[in-house]
């Protein structure tokens, strides 16, 4: 009987560090994501699927030559004013912690792209906000998709977690400490 509870607590503390783990997410669940996108509304209907919490990270891939995103103001990100940016990333494989609670705003950087629907607005729950309801599921990352000329944001809403990348090291401490219990 000690067995059982012993190999019941380990389950249950890995189970919660698990999901405890922050979380990346790739824009759209694919590569090269950030540009203008088929409707002015695609990242945000995106965005809006997904319940992002403090320590989790947003993962934009895009021509570093040819783009930027920009962190902006929430009037900057109406407007697509891009004078006051509060962060400017220009690497091509900007990877953004998000750090605490409320909205993030992000626009592209290339000229006239904003104006098109390049813009992106992130809604991050704080933990206690984030507890709530139905826990964010951790998940394995998604296979590589296809080579794609543009983003196929039409396509049929992805599950609430698609696009999420999943730390290995926590899926190895899982997957490690259940065949060492076996092994007991």
């Amino acid at each position: 009987m000690a067995s059982f509870r012993t190999l019941f607590a380990c389950f249950a503390f890995m189970f919660l560090f698990t999901f405890s783990e922050s979380r990346e997410f790739l824009l759209g669940g694919k590569e090269n994501s950030w540009k203008i996108p088929s409707s002015p509304d695609d990242f945000n209907k995106w965005a809006g699927k997904i319940r992002f919490l403090i320590g989790d990270s947003l993962v934009l891939t895009y021509d570093a030559k040819a783009d930027s995103v920009l962190q902006v103001s929430e009037d900057d990100y109406k407007s697509c004013n891009k004078a006051k940016t509060i962060k400017s990333y220009n690497d091509g494989h900007t990877k953004i912690e998000l750090d605490r609670s409320g909205p993030f705003f992000f626009i592209s950087g290339a000229e006239g792209h904003c104006e098109k629907g390049q813009k992106l607005e992130v809604k991050v729950l704080s933990a206690k906000h984030g507890l709530k309801g139905t826990p964010p599921v951790a998940s394995q990352a998604p296979a590589p998709a296809p080579a794609v000329s543009e983003p196929e944001f039409n396509a049929p809403a992805p599950a609430p977690n698609s696009g999420v990348m999943v730390r290995a090291t926590s899926l190895g401490l899982v997957l490690g400490s259940l065949v060492g219990l076996a092994l007991v």
